[in-house]
Formats: C-alpha cells, sequence, structure tokens
C-alpha cells in the first residue's frame, strides 16, 4: 500500500488539488471499528462547554478513547462525518478547529465529510462525529 504503513494508503489522483484537512480517499487492510457518533460531552455525559471547539475537541477526544478499547490509534481512522448545527461558526473558526483536531488526532487526515443539521439529538451538542477506523492485523 505505502512505503509509512503497507495497511492503509491515501487516495489522491495525480491531476486533483490537494486535499486540506482530510482526505479524498483511503484504501486500508484489516479489522474494521465501527464508532457511533460522539459529541462533546464527557463520558459521564456531561457537557463542560457550550463552546464549538471545546465540544469538537470532547467528541473527538471520545472517539480516541473508544477506539483504543479496540486496540487502536487515531492514525487508524480512515473515516469520519461531522454532523454540525452551525455552518457559519465551523467556517468562521476553521484555524481554531484545525488546532483542536491535531491536539487530539495529530496529523492523520482521514476521508471526511462535514454535514449541518437543524439540530442533534442532546440539545446542548453542537457537533456529532462518527469514525471508521481499520486496525493492522
Amino acid at each position: 500500500m505505502s512505503a509509512i504503513d503497507p495497511t492503509r494508503r491515501t487516495l489522491q489522483p495525480a491531476s486533483w488539488k490537494p486535499a486540506k484537512g482530510y482526505a479524498n480517499g483511503v484504501v486500508a487492510m484489516g479489522r474494521t471499528v465501527f464508532l457511533g457518533g460522539q459529541i462533546g460531552w464527557t463520558g459521564a455525559q456531561i457537557f463542560e462547554t457550550e463552546d464549538f471547539i471545546g465540544q469538537v475537541r470532547q467528541a473527538l477526544a471520545n472517539i480516541v478513547d473508544i477506539l483504543r478499547e479496540a486496540g487502536g490509534q487515531p492514525e487508524h481512522i480512515v473515516r469520519m462525518t461531522w454532523f454540525i448545527t452551525d455552518k457559519a461558526e465551523y467556517h468562521a473558526r476553521l484555524d481554531e478547529l484545525g488546532g483542536a483536531y491535531r491536539a487530539v488526532m495529530g496529523r492523520h487526515f482521514p476521508a471526511m465529510s462535514v454535514v449541518q443539521v437543524m439540530a442533534l439529538m442532546e440539545d446542548a451538542a453542537k457537533v456529532e462525529i462518527e469514525a471508521t477506523a481499520v486496525l493492522p492485523e
């Protein structure tokens, strides 16, 4: 697949402009782990902040915690879908968002989609992120 990780390869057509902060596609071999949508509350189901970036950081930390239960790490994530309640805030805070993402996930950028939704199941939630990971055999 690649010299760095023989079980995973990012798909980037040569004629395309490089993706920033995400991958257009990923091919991977191994055990698949599906992580349900995580929101910005703690494991005790308490929101410690109403701030969008704070909730993103917590949702990502929740994903990493669950993934570790399967023996995985952030670099094993191959796909993420983000559900956000405010597209304008997402765009206005991209630099902060990138910093929070890298602080939790490192410089690993899986295939991603972002969808604005009217609301999430928990009224205080501003973001929900689901992920798929492939762990090496």
